[in-house]
């Protein structure tokens, strides 16, 4: 029997929302986890100066997570809370330091160590907000997550080191307690008008949902590995050589309408992905404007993929994807509404470790990837409105996503069938008294619309399913 103690308030929270909208990113996703305000960062004149005139952020955040799978399969919660520091010093000689750490308890969730008895499946996003590794651990959760030495120069950096970074194919892809962390060199250039230049070489992440820092080849594995495309299971994890990953990305805006974005990532020795984008902004009376936005994405496989041996490679010898989107927007000062579209060919799967980030595509909504499959097309309404001196923001989207037959291996990695998607997102941020505190409710529906052949392991936790999310983050 299920439990409808925890049933009834999901619903009516789903139900209800459904005529306010707002942004699809994931649960409290931004570039700069600690967003409070330090001293001023001008040059010390002293080594004591820059640390006693430096700046400390800090963070807490509430997690509550609740998933409900169809008929007699198991339904999941979770509460995690948790809070972090982060230090770092004002300018001496253009240098800065920095260093920032978390920590997480499980105060009151399901038991992650035991599968489904039906489907045999183990839980797939509650245990996301503590450690994978370790699903019984509820205490010992933390990490350090940054700690770094920063070079300035004009309106530029070069920051050596354990960070935080956002990149079309790495980034936070903050949706449960703590983002994916990398280390390694990374560059910002902005002395050219109108271009910002991104490049760097990473040897390090820590995974979103991890403790522990990992070498490049590591990480790739350390979630679901699915299938091979011969359909034998995927035997890649802690298989694949790679000495890291470099990134070069270059954003210019060609007009005041327009502008382009190039990125190219090279994981030595397993793949290479580029991505080329472009975003044209028309203006419109009212002080309204039309965006059309298209984006192309290239990958090929490098050597062997990973690995010599081709059960324990990450991607095919020889293999490669190709996937194009685009998007047209209508927008003001409060509204903002969106018909999206994406297509991975069929020539190969569109392949990036869940570890290192969320999709780039324009048709990305929280709370599932199109990451693994080739064959597909997925098209997303979408409509964000925020109210005015209000401190809410609100969004709802729709998507359906069509993919290959579950039993299609070759261009479906993951055993998932087609499925319609439909988010609702309700923020509001604190004032006054309260400033600092913002709050959360992330509602998600996932709808089978695909052929699962009797099988409750293509079921739970991917189709026929509601989440409820409500996140409150603390920030000073």
């Amino acid at each position: 029997m299920k439990n409808f103690i925890y049933r009834i308030p999901l619903l009516l929270f789903f139900l209800i929302p459904i005529a306010v909208l707002a942004q699809h990113q994931e649960v409290s996703e931004r570039p700069e986890m600690y967003k409070g305000k330090g001293k001023d960062s001008a040059d010390s004149k002293s080594l004591l100066g820059a640390f006693k005139n430096g700046s400390v952020q800090g963070h807490f955040r509430y997690f509550n997570m609740i998933t409900l799978n169809e008929k007699d399969l198991t339904d999941y919660y979770a509460n995690a809370a948790g809070g972090g520091l982060r230090f770092e010093t004002a300018e001496f000689h253009n240098l800065q330091f920095g260093i920032s750490g978390f920590y997480i308890f499980n105060i009151g969730s399901s038991d992650m160590t035991i599968p489904d008895p039906q489907s045999g499946q183990y839980n797939r996003y509650e245990i996301g907000l503590f450690d994978l590794e370790d699903p019984s651990n509820k205490k010992d959760i933390d990490r350090l997550e940054e700690l770094y030495l920063k070079y300035n120069y004009k309106k530029s950096s070069l920051i050596f080191g354990r960070q935080l970074l956002n990149t079309p194919f790495i980034n936070l892809q903050d949706g449960r307690m703590r983002p994916t962390g990398v280390e390694g060199l990374w560059a910002e250039i902005n002395e050219i008008k109108g271009t910002k230049i991104e490049a760097g070489w990473l040897y390090s992440i820590s995974p979103r949902s991890t403790t522990k820092w990992f070498g490049v080849g590591e990480t790739i594995g350390i979630y679901s590995a699915g299938l091979n495309p011969d359909g034998t299971p995927s035997l890649y994890s802690g298989q694949i050589h790679s000495k890291g990953v470099a990134l070069l990305g270059v954003t210019t805006a060609i007009n005041k309408r327009a502008k382009l974005q190039a990125w190219n990532m090279l994981t030595e020795n397993v793949f290479n992905t580029a991505m080329l984008q472009t975003d044209i902004s028309f203006p419109l009376k009212g002080n309204s404007s039309l965006i059309a936005s298209a984006q192309a994405i290239k990958q090929d496989a490098i050597n062997n993929g990973g690995n010599i041996n081709q059960s324990e490679t990450y991607f095919s010898k020889g293999a490669n994807s190709l996937s194009f989107g685009a998007k047209l927007a209508w927008k003001n000062k409060g509204l903002e509404t969106s018909l999206n579209y994406n297509r991975i060919t069929a020539q190969g799967r569109y392949l990036v470790p869940r570890e290192w980030g969320r999709d780039p595509f324009f048709t990305f909504l929280p709370r599932e990837r199109n990451e693994g499959f080739g064959d597909l097309d997925a098209v997303m309404a979408k409509v964000n409105y925020s109210f005015p001196k209000s401190g809410f923001k609100t969004s709802v989207a729709a998507g359906y996503y069509h993919l290959p037959d579950t039993k299609n291996y070759a261009l479906n990695k993951y055993g998932m069938p087609s499925y319609t998607q439909i988010n609702t997102d309700i923020r509001y941020t604190f004032t006054n008294t309260l400033k600092g505190l913002e709050a959360q409710l992330l509602l998600v529906a996932k709808l089978n619309n695909g052929e699962t052949y009797g099988n409750s392991g293509l079921i739970i936790n991917k189709v026929n399913m509601v989440q409820s999310n409500f996140v409150l983050n603390f920030h000073f």
